[in-house]
């Protein structure tokens, strides 16, 4: 299964969300699944790609033009797709991806969120996407949206909805089901 993953490019993150891309990036490879991320070096981006790569994953990046002008490019992939844009890079990471996982982030990280959630709600796909919310680090995005059901922005059923989790294994236990 190809499963995108979403996350920060910071380095200087406690090393604790460092270790959920270690983490998220073997367990990818030892279950035989294809990473699919952003191809830029930093923070959670390298150390899940980097920990995918250790274990013997296959890793897919899809990359901008600005981030490989900035001489960001992994060197980790095994295959790049280059991209004139981050919307063509949210538009591609769609259209490879099975599922999607998002991990601590930052802007970028929501930004992406959003885009595979708002186009779920439209129907453009059905993919699941599942939020790590580790130490409750989503919290206030799961209130925003309580607060927008509440006033009626968000429908009462919604259709296609993100599932929040709030440990590793949860994200494991997801992904595996849904196989």
């Amino acid at each position: 299964m190809n499963i995108a993953v979403y996350c920060s490019a910071k380095d200087i993150i406690p090393e604790e969300y460092l270790a959920l891309g270690d983490e998220l990036g073997k367990w990818l490879a030892e279950n035989g699944h294809t990473l699919v991320y952003g191809g830029a070096t930093g923070g959670l981006m390298s150390r899940v790609s980097n920990a995918a790569r250790a274990a013997g994953g296959e890793v897919i990046g899809v990359v901008p033009r600005r981030i490989i002008e900035a001489g960001r490019l992994a060197k980790n992939c095994t295959k790049i797709h280059k991209v004139a844009s981050m919307s063509r890079r949210k538009q591609k990471m769609r259209e490879i991806a099975d599922c999607f996982v998002c991990l601590p982030g930052s802007y970028g990280t929501l930004d992406e969120m959003y885009d595979v959630i708002a186009s779920g709600t439209v129907g453009e796909h059905r993919k699941p996407i599942i939020i790590l919310n580790y130490k409750g680090f989503y919290e206030g995005l799961k209130a925003e949206a309580a607060h927008m059901k509440e006033l009626q922005f968000l429908p009462e059923q919604e259709h296609y909805m993100p599932l929040y989790v709030e440990t590793m294994e949860d994200v494991k236990t997801i992904l595996n089901d849904i196989k």
